[in-house]
């Protein structure tokens, strides 16, 4: 019985630690594409493109 509620707490932790990776992920490509991203199409300019991995990266280490 202990064992499956361990089990059961170890996929409930699991799920938690997915929710927010994919919410820090969400914040961080909503705040990026607004500082990045100037004129929307159907490219990204090679500026664009640097200023997105840079933003990413920097929001990745600010918010461990």
């Amino acid at each position: 019985m202990a064992s499956r509620k361990e089990a059961v707490m170890a996929a409930v932790r699991q799920e938690i630690a997915l929710t927010n990776a994919q919410q820090l992920m969400n914040s961080a490509n909503e705040r990026c594409y607004k500082a990045c991203i100037t004129k929307p199409g159907t490219s990204l300019s090679s500026g664009e493109q640097t200023c997105l991995s840079r933003c990413l990266d920097r929001y990745m280490e600010a918010n461990p």
